[in-house]
């Protein structure tokens, strides 16, 4: 069977997370999570307008989250559903690194685990996957996943220079 790309990406520290983790990075073919999920917007003009461009879901609390999976062994795609907000992103390793691309931006994560939990760290963008943006601008891009109370749980936080923060988001999921 071939390896998930959380498999390739993480490799064998990946068969040492938690069962929830595992989990939920193991799908193949197709899953759906659910949960609640958090979300507090930037209050900065800048950081409203490119969360606006960007289509991020408003400022939320502990309000439902459905995730739709579709996963083989060269990509993932998530559909997020935050109340009615809609994201959608697709994954795949490449280099050894976890690419990100929503819409016509691709972003890179550095993934690590310590402490049986997943940080992913933004180390490069790329818009429509060729042109190479400053990777400064994104270094304040990162998530962190981990099991707690025995469910999967993760915080999202994005933040750009002068504009400060864009998203933080955060919450829990489980099999719908």
């Amino acid at each position: 069977m071939n390896a998930t790309v959380f498999q390739q990406v993480l490799r064998a520290p990946f068969f040492n997370l938690p069962d929830p983790l595992r989990a939920l990075h193991s799908i193949r073919g197709s899953g759906e999570y659910a949960g609640t999920v958090s979300i507090e917007r930037g209050e900065h003009p800048l950081s409203r307008l490119c969360g606006a461009i960007a289509r991020l879901p408003p400022a939320m609390h502990e309000s439902p989250l459905r995730v739709e999976f579709r996963a083989d062994a060269r990509a993932e795609t998530w559909k997020r559903d935050f109340f009615g907000h809609s994201l959608s992103s697709r994954l795949h390793c490449r280099d050894g690194l976890l690419c990100e691309r929503m819409g016509p931006l691709q972003l890179r994560f550095a993934l690590h685990t310590a402490d049986g939990a997943i940080y992913w760290n933004c180390v490069g963008a790329r818009l429509f996957g060729l042109l190479p943006l400053p990777s400064a601008l994104f270094a304040r891009i990162q998530c962190r996943e981990r099991e707690h109370e025995g469910r999967y749980e993760f915080r999202v936080e994005a933040a750009l220079p002068l504009a400060g923060s864009l998203i933080r988001y955060e919450g829990w999921l489980a099999p719908a």
